[in-house]
């Protein structure tokens, strides 16, 4: 086992890893990264050992409002650009920010443990091509992404057919000549119900509860670019954006869709379309929760059923630090407690960069996320006070950033923030670490 001094180890090389990498890079902080592929994308790289990704996947927000700001993607890239458009973009961020060279590729960190208290250094394991090594750093930077580990719930007797979560999903052939059923209505979950409807002998969609559906384009553009300057209180915009939805989109109740029993905002919206015109045709049938399998029949809570061969889960995913005890990480119910998703309460040398949803954040809002934990890393250094006044902060007792939203109590949304809360919050700690303004 070698040491390092004063050197982070950075796990991932994937959107959140490569933004933490540029923002540390250019704070002056050391730092080893680490990533199990052969390449930087993370699960964006359909040929990755981890990725989750299918062959017809697309951003479900625009382009111009996911990518970095300081690296807007090609001119000719679609507003809603494929995964493998998505893929080349953060090989090129990569390339143009020289990142590579701070990783080991092929190495799959196994394991990392404190050696004593805040500031007394981390081992890190890890697994290559040529065997098993070990480390000493000053501290973990953990970024290895939040949708690689199914969340595959069980299911009341036994079905005969093929039984997937979505994460082993690739590509419309595999529905060839099935009667499929999609278990699960998330973006994902009816994103591949529509690959099922064109490729299947025949697609139903079980909803476990209702989803309000947002369309890509409205007026023309794409919907996420029409918010106003203006920010809205929470009331008023739900006013003014339901509206909008009935206008564009309709009552999915009348394909059979289950009302939403909850409010506009308190869970994230599907960004589809296309699920509710093959509904309106006719094409897919909305089923209720499941209730028990036998055979190749599935009986659903209403008493109805439905003779399949292939059911998927399109269920979600966990989060999952396989490597690092969950005490270390202050877990609370489905997720680490970290101020603003990011800092541990009471050490100053373990971070989760990444742990993050809110809705049109896009990867801008991320990379502030690493820009201001790069920042309090040098600020603690140097003795800055707004360093000194964020680890107070931190240290003191804090609630996730919701803005006062009343979120589902569901595990994909234990992480969840309300965007311009959050914004305010970290850009506010940047300001405050440049030293232009208090916190």
């Amino acid at each position: 086992m070698t040491g390092t001094q004063g050197k982070f180890a950075l796990i991932g090389a994937g959107p959140m890893g490569l933004a933490a990498a540029k923002v540390l890079a250019e704070q002056g902080i050391a730092f080893q990264g680490f990533e199990p592929h052969g390449d930087v994308g993370g699960l964006w790289d359909i040929e990755g050992p981890h990725s989750t990704m299918y062959e017809t996947a697309h951003l479900i927000s625009s382009k111009t409002m996911t990518e970095f700001s300081d690296f807007p993607m090609r001119p000719e890239v679609a507003e809603y650009p494929n995964h493998r458009e998505m893929a080349r973009y953060f090989r090129d961020f990569a390339d143009h920010f020289d990142l590579r060279r701070h990783y080991r590729f092929g190495a799959e960190v196994t394991r990392v443990d404190p050696l004593g208290g805040d500031g007394e250094g981390w081992r890190v394991d890890w697994r290559d091509a040529e065997g098993e090594h070990s480390e000493v750093f000053a501290g973990v930077l953990i970024a290895n992404g939040t949708l690689s580990e199914p969340n595959m719930p069980e299911f009341p007797g036994h079905f005969d057919g093929e039984l997937i979560h979505a994460s082993a999903y690739r590509h419309p052939e595999q529905f060839a000549g099935k009667r499929v059923l999609v278990v699960g209505a998330g973006n994902s979950g009816c994103d591949i119900a529509v690959d099922a409807i064109h490729h299947g002998k025949s697609c139903d969609l079980s909803m476990r509860r209702g989803y309000y559906f947002v369309p890509k384009y409205v007026f023309g553009k794409p919907a996420d670019t029409m918010g106003g300057a203006i920010r809205l209180p929470m009331w008023l915009k739900r006013k003014v954006d339901g509206a909008i939805l009935k206008w564009f989109v309709g009552d999915p109740a009348k394909y059979g869709f289950p009302v939403p029993d909850y409010k506009l905002y308190e869970s994230h919206p599907v960004v589809n379309s296309l699920v509710l015109f093959h509904a309106g045709h006719g094409d897919l049938k909305v089923r209720p929760d499941i209730e028990r399998m036998e055979g190749h029949t599935v009986q659903f809570k209403d008493g109805t059923s439905g003779q399949y061969d292939m059911v998927l889960a399109a269920t979600g995913y966990r989060l999952h630090y396989p490597f690092i005890d969950r005490e270390l990480l202050n877990w609370q119910g489905d997720a680490p407690h970290l101020y603003l998703n990011a800092m541990h309460p009471k050490r100053d040398d373990l971070f989760v960069l990444g742990m993050l949803e809110a809705s049109g954040l896009g990867w801008q809002g991320r990379h502030e996320q690493a820009e201001m934990v790069a920042r309090y890393i040098r600020g603690l250094r140097e003795g800055w006070p707004a360093a000194l006044r964020l680890q107070a902060e931190k240290a003191g007792g804090f609630e996730r950033a919701t803005g006062g939203m009343a979120y589902l109590k569901v595990a994909r949304m234990a992480y969840y923030v309300d965007k311009a809360t959050y914004r305010k919050a970290v850009t506010g700690w940047i300001k405050a670490l440049r030293g232009k303004v208090a916190a």
